[in-house]
């Protein structure tokens, strides 16, 4: 029987996924991806020892299922309560899966004093398939960029991770109809699409490395923005055909439409959506747009929220 803390807490942030570089692996290695952790939006949880395995709070199915899986396949006891305080809301672009995952193997990672790595829980839970940027920022936060998947590849590798300025705003948007393709859907979904071109893959990485990241490092958001728009466009074209166009929504992609016409860059959709994103250098810039925006775009589907990036990774404590 391995011996036992008396209660962990683990918080794991929530995350945007700025798109893909490489689809068909043309240039040897397949997906790479940008992407960055979020303050305000996020995965809580706490474990205490009792009598049976019970999980309470939001989303608890899922983590009960993680729980159980991670158990059984480190011979652990399952005589703990896991109290869900928040959850990333599931299938909306955010990252909700791998964060769960993650924090609950964390948190048993700690309350058994197992000695593994965030990498060790990735790969016992099935994550990282294609994007390793939840990993990235439950591991450091940032932004992140992973290197995709290579022949012997068990979970992406962490290529850069960088800070965000403090000022820097992100608005999101929500739409409460729908959530983006995931599961089963999302495997067929990679399999309908057609071959994303090695020239546009080449086009990405050299816009990636040589103009997104210097710009970040300097903190000049206008040509960062660019390049995230730029990306974004270019993935969201070649998903158009099994997600209905750029943006899974069309209230979602009015709403972006016009904050970049207002000044905001590095305008997106996160994931498969139905979330959208886009930034803004103050918090007070954020906070204007985000009122034009709620007196503007006033359906009941609709949704707005200002966040800022996390610049540290998963939070992990225990007594």
């Amino acid at each position: 029987m391995k011996r036992h803390y008396e209660k962990v807490t683990v918080l794991a942030p929530a995350r945007l996924h700025m798109g893909f570089i490489d689809l068909s692996g043309e240039l040897g290695r397949h997906f790479g991806s940008i992407g960055l952790a979020l303050n305000d939006i996020n995965t809580r949880l706490t474990i205490v020892p009792a009598q049976a395995l019970t999980v309470n709070g939001p989303c608890a199915d899922r983590a009960l299922k993680a729980a159980r899986q991670l158990c059984r396949q480190l011979n652990l006891s399952e005589n703990i309560r896991i109290d869900l305080a928040s959850a990333i809301p599931e299938h909306i672009g955010l990252g909700s899966g791998t964060q769960m995952s993650l924090a609950i193997g964390a948190g048993l990672n700690a309350f058994y004093d197992l000695g593994l790595s965030v990498r060790d829980m990735a790969r016992l839970t099935d994550r990282g398939a294609r994007s390793g940027i939840g990993i990235g920022v439950f591991e450091q936060g940032g932004l992140v960029v992973d290197g995709g998947r290579g022949p012997d590849t068990e979970t992406p590798p962490l290529l850069s991770q960088m800070p965000v300025p403090e000022s820097w705003r992100f608005i999101l948007a929500f739409d409460r109809r729908g959530q983006g393709l995931h599961g089963a859907q999302e495997v067929s979904a990679f399999t309908q699409l057609p071959a994303f071109p090695r020239s546009e893959a080449e086009r990405l990485c050299y816009l990636l490395l040589m103009r997104a990241l210097p710009a970040l490092a300097e903190q000049n958001l206008a040509l960062f923005g660019e390049v995230i728009t730029e990306l974004q466009a270019t993935v969201g074209q070649h998903f158009a055909p099994v997600q209905g166009g750029i943006f899974t929504s069309p209230e979602v992609e009015a709403a972006m439409n016009w904050l970049q016409q207002h000044g905001a860059v590095a305008v997106g959709q996160t994931s498969w959506g139905p979330t959208g994103f886009c930034a803004v250098a103050t918090p007070a810039a954020a906070e204007a747009l985000l009122a034009d925006l709620q007196a503007r775009f006033t359906s009941e589907y609709l949704s707005f929220k200002v966040a800022s990036a996390r610049n540290k990774g998963a939070e992990v404590a225990r007594v």
